[in-house]
């Protein structure tokens, strides 16, 4: 958590303190003469929790334009709730922060595919703005929804990227796909048999696991029997957590390739025990010792603001990049803020540039970020290198 974080974070249960009025939540529009209220939930604990430090980003970033003097003369009041990547906590968390006044302007970020998608057509029926959803999601952006700006590069996308690479740079050639049955790891999976049927091979094998799931040798087990040269894995931490320690007991030894959702290489490599190295993943932001006036900034920041115990890593640093573009949506819409003007302005954003890839939006355009660059961990589990440009899959 943040130092000051206090000041501007308000969790649920402390938004239904505010006395009901008499308005509707159709008129409730989370905007008054001092204040801008924005939402965001995340998992602060459960087996998704070391994804929580994506909204703790979002804080300390609107903490940052607080104590420079907001926006257009207001500040951001934000309101962080923790849903254990639960859509049912997900929905009841943002209907109440809806239907309370003031109301909340709009939504940020929001880690997880399955809570975003129990969301989506409630805010979009209010027209409540919701940007930077953190899951790369087609649900998304088909159809385009006029109030939802995504940045996350698609799941499908980056697995393809993935396998491409390894067969093509690191000579793979008999793959196998561990994944969520979920909205995200079906993403990834489906990118990932896309990509080996354009290339004219076959999965070594298609290993699909619950989210309950606690013991994955049986997972594993097929994996190594499928004489598997590589993974493409699609899972949450926890469970790459297990799999690599069943993997390491089983002498069951791959090249592991995943998604950006596990990119935070050191706290992996913590969490899994030192196993986390040699891993292939993509990146949808700049490496967190990038040497950028953008990530100066922001490392600045969190040595000023970050409480004790939180983590400068990918995650946290989502939480900035993926609302980066929402703060320059209100910047740009003006002191006369409306969630119309907002809509407007985030479409005059084009090739916006902050620890993310390049961010375009437009009419009709709500796939704000395509590209992403992929990278490796080295022998110590927490060195990266990286191993392409930003690209795009074509």
């Amino acid at each position: 958590m943040l130092k000051k974080l206090g000041q501007i974070t308000a969790f649920a249960a402390g938004i239904f303190a505010v006395a009901q009025g008499p308005a509707t939540a159709a008129e409730l529009t989370g905007v008054t003469d001092t204040e801008i209220h924005i939402g965001q939930w995340g998992p602060q604990t459960g087996p998704a929790a070391p994804w929580g430090s994506v909204a703790r980003g979002t804080g300390m970033l609107f903490q940052m334009i607080n104590e420079e003097g907001g926006i257009h003369g207001r500040k951001i009041v934000y309101h962080m709730f923790d849903d254990q990547y639960n859509p049912a906590k997900t929905v009841a968390g943002v209907k109440e922060l809806v239907e309370k006044e003031p109301g909340i302007f709009g939504f940020a970020s929001g880690v997880g595919t399955s809570p975003g998608l129990a969301v989506k057509d409630y805010l979009m029926e209010r027209g409540i703005p919701w940007v930077g959803p953190a899951a790369g999601s087609l649900h998304w952006i088909t159809p385009p929804q006029k109030y939802l700006f995504s940045l996350y590069p698609l799941y499908a996308d980056e697995a393809k990227l993935l396998v491409r690479h390894l067969v093509q740079k690191e000579g793979k050639k008999n793959i196998a796909i561990l994944y969520a049955s979920d909205e995200y790891g079906e993403n990834g999976h489906r990118g990932a048999v896309e990509e080996m049927t354009r290339l004219g091979i076959k999965p070594a094998i298609e290993v699909p696991l619950n989210q309950a799931d606690r013991d994955l040798k049986s997972h594993v087990l097929k994996l190594k029997q499928s004489g598997a040269d590589a993974v493409v894995m699609w899972v949450n931490p926890t469970h790459a957590v297990i799999t690599l320690k069943t993997a390491a007991a089983l002498q069951f030894a791959p090249q592991w390739a995943t998604s950006s959702t596990l990119s935070d290489a050191p706290l992996m490599h913590t969490i899994t025990g030192g196993l986390w190295k040699n891993i292939i993943f993509a990146s949808f932001s700049e490496l967190p010792d990038a040497d950028t006036p953008a990530m100066k900034k922001y490392r600045d920041a969190f040595a000023k603001y970050a409480q004790q115990g939180e983590r400068w890593g990918v995650f946290f640093m989502a939480g900035i990049g993926f609302v980066e573009p929402m703060v320059e949506g209100l910047r740009r819409a003006g002191r006369d803020l409306t969630r119309e003007k907002f809509v407007s302005a985030m479409e005059s954003i084009k090739d916006f540039k902050g620890i993310l890839g390049n961010i375009s939006f437009g009419p009709g355009e709500r796939q704000g970020q395509r590209a992403v660059f992929l990278a490796k961990t080295d022998d110590t589990g927490v060195g990266v290198v990286q191993l392409t440009p930003w690209t795009e899959p074509k």
